[in-house]
């Protein structure tokens, strides 16, 4: 079942994010964080289990953000995560965004829903406020990618 997420689902987002965080696939997310942008979150429950999780935030005017998308291991290749990615989307035209990146380590899963590479110099210079305080900056490999909705 996929819905936004709660407070409750906190504690599962978080152990579902680290555990990738921990094999560098991704960045890892402090309870804090999660706890305010709770309200970006998209997750996916199975059997009272957090099995997957996508956020959508709000970068800039017409611009979104698809972070965090996690699944668990065991489920992936089901379609939990192009579901994830779609309720974004959707949210995101519901609220007027005109475009959606993410930066990512996956490019190729983004890529199959219609996302395209794009130079990380193309995003705004508000995304970069959050990359200097990332520790891997400034020797990211993350690949920017873009969609227009």
């Amino acid at each position: 079942m996929i819905r936004k997420a709660s407070i409750a689902d906190i504690n599962g987002i978080q152990k579902l994010i680290n555990q990738f965080a921990r094999q560098e696939l991704m960045l890892p997310r402090p309870l804090s964080n999660l706890y305010e942008s709770v309200r970006d979150f998209w997750v996916c429950q199975l059997d009272d289990r957090i099995v997957g999780c996508c956020a959508l935030h709000i970068a800039w005017e017409g611009l979104a953000e698809i972070r965090s998308l996690a699944v668990n291991r065991y489920y992936q290749g089901k379609g939990i995560g192009r579901q994830l990615i779609n309720a974004a989307i959707t949210e995101a035209r519901q609220l007027g965004v005109k475009s959606i990146f993410t930066l990512t380590y996956i490019p190729d899963y983004f890529k199959k829903s219609g996302f395209r590479r794009v130079s990380k110099e193309k995003l705004p210079h508000k995304i970069w406020a959050e990359c200097i305080n990332c520790p891997k900056f400034p020797n990211c490999k993350e690949v920017a990618l873009a969609k227009k909705l």
